[in-house]
């Protein structure tokens, strides 16, 4: 929140030095008569002013050079949780012993493609994934795709993907309670 703040002082900043330096500008051009006014005031106005400019760029610099770290960091973040969250999918599909065809329709199942879509993506009959989806159910107990995706989203939820315990996977062999 007080980056918010900084970056807006930042910009309001550099537009009134800005607007000074084009207002004069502006005013000749037009031919705006103004009120003259010491020279050494109008100097230091002006110093001011192109002091207020280079402090804008520095600060902008340094919020831009700050931003892209921190977008970095939040980008490995997520690299991480992805590659937590396939280790934690992987370890629940060992604990259930799925077979390579199971571990494959669950992954579809948990991406979100219907029953029809899988059956095309592997080139098989909806049957064949029904009965393939029902296995799954079964040697993870639950009773369908909300209650299997509850499973993982808990763990996302409670943070249990960087540090997650033997007990997490033997929870989630345990059946699911239907509400």
């Amino acid at each position: 929140m007080r980056r918010r703040y900084l970056v807006w002082a930042v910009l309001v900043l550099q537009v009134l030095c800005a607007f000074f330096f084009v207002s004069g500008i502006l005013t000749t051009v037009l031919g705006i008569p103004l009120a003259p006014i010491n020279w050494a005031a109008r100097e230091v106005i002006e110093l001011g002013a192109a002091m207020g400019l280079l402090f804008g760029i520095l600060m902008g610099f340094l919020l831009l050079r700050a931003t892209q770290r921190r977008s970095d960091r939040i980008e490995s973040q997520l690299r991480v949780a992805s590659g937590a969250f396939m280790d934690l999918l992987e370890d629940s599909f060992d604990t259930w012993k799925l077979t390579p065809a199971e571990r494959e329709v669950a992954l579809f199942a948990i991406k979100g493609y219907s029953t029809p879509e899988i059956a095309g993506l592997r080139k098989t009959s909806e049957g064949t994934v029904k009965a393939q989806t029902n296995a799954i159910y079964r040697k993870a107990g639950v009773t369908g795709r909300p209650q299997l995706l509850s499973l993982f989203i808990e763990d996302l939820m409670d943070g249990k993907l960087e540090g997650g315990t033997s007990s997490d996977v033997e929870r989630r062999d345990q059946p699911v309670r239907s509400a």
